[in-house]
């Protein structure tokens, strides 16, 4: 395994979001360093989105300090968060199906020569960056269409590594996948651990997550509920977090009754 740098390459401090009157995040922490995949976890309306949509700077913080590498920086719309070099891939993937694994990998940043596309260049650094990330596809002139689920969102996540991110977060990357899809996604994310880059990993899948994640981050209404390391917290331990059953009438009146003691 990486070893993990001293200083996070990411960190949420005290982060808060508003919309209108609903608060959507309240004082959220959050630590991520380069080798290591932290999963964030937690009920639908937990805040999951929301968090990301802030460290990909489609929502911009309200209150509290985002840190690049042990710094404050600003991420006010999503070219400043692709700068530092955090790389998104949502759940919709965004990808065209009728164009070829070529042409979606370099969507938006295609490669010209004398004012014209180099498709050779780019299909030369395509075919490079599958072998590296060990992504197997029939071809890469194929449209994406003809694809299976697992094999598109291998090619999403390769498209994401373009721009060397140092931190990619990876949105629901197995939600709608079989077995066999499920497992080449994890491999993949596997791979972006052993080749330093830090990944945040968004599932609700808790055998996914005991399988590739280093740390659970739980969210609950939109605030930090325990932040667990995967290989010594049981899945009821992770479960009682994101559903608040720890969070009852018998622990508070216990609560109570022992402040009541002091």
């Amino acid at each position: 395994m990486v070893h993990v740098s001293a200083a996070p390459v990411l960190a949420l401090r005290g982060v808060s979001k508003r919309f209108g009157a609903v608060q959507a995040l309240t004082d959220v922490e959050l630590e991520i360093h380069s080798g290591e995949v932290v999963a964030l976890v937690g009920d639908n309306g937990a805040g999951k989105s929301t968090l990301v949509k802030t460290i990909a700077g489609v929502h911009p913080i309200d209150d509290g300090v985002i840190e690049w590498e042990g710094r404050p920086v600003s991420i006010g719309k999503p070219h400043d968060a692709q700068n530092l070099g955090i790389a998104t891939v949502y759940q919709d993937l965004a990808l065209c199906d009728n164009i070829d694994v070529v042409g979606n990998l370099f969507l938006g940043r295609e490669l010209k020569r004398f004012g014209v596309l180099d498709e050779v260049e780019m299909e030369r650094r395509a075919r490079e960056l599958l072998t590296t990330l060990s992504i197997r596809i029939p071809s890469v002139r194929i449209p994406i269409a003809s694809l299976s689920g697992g094999q598109r969102q291998t090619v999403a996540i390769a498209r994401s590594m373009l721009g060397e991110p140092k931190l990619v977060i990876l949105d629901e990357p197995t939600a709608a996948l079989g077995v066999e899809q499920t497992a080449q996604v994890l491999d993949l994310v596997e791979r972006l651990r052993e080749r330093g880059h830090a990944v945040i990993l968004i599932s609700h899948n808790m055998a996914d997550v005991k399988a590739v994640a280093d740390k659970v981050a739980v969210l609950r209404l939109g605030r930090n509920n325990g932040v667990f390391d995967v290989a010594d917290t049981s899945q009821e331990e992770i479960i009682s977090a994101i559903t608040g059953a720890t969070d009852n009438a018998v622990t508070r009146r216990a609560a109570r009754t022992g402040e009541a003691r002091k």
